[in-house]
């Protein structure tokens, strides 16, 4: 109780643009009733599935968009030109640090879930597995942001975060769409090992 559901306010965003998110109701946290018992363990569990299951959603997006996508994905498919929110934070970094660098990157993750799934419902609406895999870790992404929510409010008293969204392709081209979701995908592929290398050691049991 008390998390708003912010989420769907992420998927409105139609270019890159900085915010802060609200992560509860009122002016600070509320002092109890946030948190489940096992949210750190449940939290462990998303990022190592968003982990394991992240290049085989990649694939599956290259197979699906056809060609030149699927023979050409290292040029075509380069992140270096898209957004993606920086990641400084490592190992030997302060939990609540860790933290809060891992809402801001599930945040625009899911924000850019919601445009890929979106374009992949347009354009390839028969490709039921994949567009399973993109509901699936959207669903696993905002139950990550939901804990993380709840352990930023519980653990620190932070209840607002700076965050920024990626570009929306509405009104792109059918190319434009599925490169963008490619670069974005392939990204993911890199920083998701990255965040779980560095967020499980801070979430294992003492």
């Amino acid at each position: 109780t008390g998390v708003v559901p912010f989420v769907a306010l992420l998927l409105l965003q139609r270019r890159p643009v900085a915010g802060r998110a609200l992560l509860v109701t009122g002016a600070a946290c509320p002092g109890h009733g946030l948190c489940r018992s096992n949210v750190q363990e449940q939290t462990r569990r998303q990022v190592a599935l968003l982990n394991a299951t992240a290049q085989d959603l990649f694939s599956l997006y290259l197979k699906c968009q056809g060609e030149p996508f699927s023979s050409d994905a290292d040029k075509l498919c380069n992140p270096g030109g898209v957004f993606f929110p920086p990641f400084h934070v490592n190992r030997t970094s302060e939990r609540k640090d860790v933290m809060v660098a891992m809402y801001k990157l599930f945040a625009f993750l899911n924000a850019s879930l919601g445009n890929i799934t979106r374009d992949q419902e347009e354009l390839n609406p028969t490709a039921k597995e994949l567009l399973d895999r993109l509901h699936n870790t959207t669903k696993t992404t905002r139950g990550l942001i939901s804990n993380l929510t709840c352990l930023l409010c519980k653990n620190y008293n932070i209840f607002q975060v700076d965050v920024s969204y990626g570009e929306s392709t509405k009104g792109k081209s059918t190319f434009k769409k599925k490169q963008q979701g490619c670069q974005v995908l392939r990204k993911y592929v890199q920083v998701i090992g990255q965040a779980a290398r560095i967020l499980l050691p801070h979430l294992s049991p003492p």
